[in-house]
C-alpha cells in the first residue's frame, strides 16, 4: 500500500474545500450538462456529492453506509449543503481520533487506519475534477490532494472494483494517458475517464 504523505484528514479538508469552491460556481444554466461520470448531469453530481458526505460520515461514526439507497435530489444551494456536509465529516474524523494503526475491512483485510479517509479523499479530488471539467471550469487542482490520490488509486483500486458502469461499478477501466499531462487528466484517466473526450 503506498505510503502517503500528510495528515489524511488535512488532505481531505482541502479535497473538501475544492470540490465546494467548484460546486459554487456552477451556474444555474448549467445544471443539466453532462459530465465525465457518464450516467450523471451536472446537478446529479452535485447530488452525490451531497449524498457522499453523509454516507462518509457513517463510516467516520463507526456506522456503515448503505450504498443501494437512492440518491436523493438536494433542496436549495448545493454548494451550501456540501459545505455544512463537508465541516460535518472532518470534525467526525478529527473526533475518530489516532489514524497511524491498522483497521480490518470486510473482504478486505487489514489495513492502515486512514485507508477510508485516502478513499474519501480521492473520491472527491476525482468529483472535483469530473465537475471542473463538466462545467468548463480549471481543472488545475490543488497538487497535494491530487498526488496523494494519484497514489491512493493506483496502490489500492483492486480490478474487481472496475467494470462497467451499468455493473454497478464506480470505476471504469484505466485510461492510458501520457505521462507528462497534467496531474488530475492523469489522475482521471487512472479513476476510468478520458480527458480526451470532450
Amino acid at each position: 500500500m503506498t505510503n502517503l504523505a500528510g495528515d489524511p484528514v488535512d488532505l481531505l479538508a482541502r479535497a473538501l474545500e475544492q470540490v465546494g469552491a467548484v460546486l459554487a460556481s456552477v451556474r444555474e444554466d448549467q445544471q443539466e450538462l453532462p459530465t465525465p461520470c457518464r450516467s450523471w448531469t451536472v446537478a446529479g453530481l452535485g447530488d452525490h456529492l451531497v449524498h457522499d458526505l453523509s454516507q462518509f460520515f457513517k463510516t467516520a461514526t463507526g456506522d456503515r453506509p448503505d450504498w443501494s439507497e437512492p440518491v436523493p435530489a438536494v433542496s436549495g444551494d448545493r454548494a451550501a449543503a456540501f459545505r455544512a456536509g463537508a465541516s460535518e465529516l472532518i470534525a467526525a474524523w478529527r473526533k475518530a481520533g489516532d489514524l497511524t494503526g491498522t483497521i480490518t475491512m470486510p473482504g478486505m483485510g487489514e489495513l492502515p487506519a486512514r485507508f477510508p479517509v485516502d478513499q474519501q479523499t480521492a473520491e472527491f479530488a476525482v468529483h472535483a475534477w469530473d465537475m471542473a471539467r463538466a462545467t468548463g471550469k480549471s481543472t488545475d487542482l490543488d497538487p497535494a490532494v491530487g498526488q496523494a490520490s494519484l497514489d491512493w488509486i493506483r496502490g489500492a483500486l483492486q480490478p474487481a472494483f472496475r467494470g462497467a458502469e451499468a455493473d454497478g461499478r464506480a470505476f471504469g477501466p484505466e485510461v492510458p494517458v501520457p505521462a507528462d499531462a497534467p496531474l488530475y487528466d492523469r489522475l482521471a484517466g487512472l479513476a476510468g475517464r478520458d480527458p480526451s473526450r470532450t
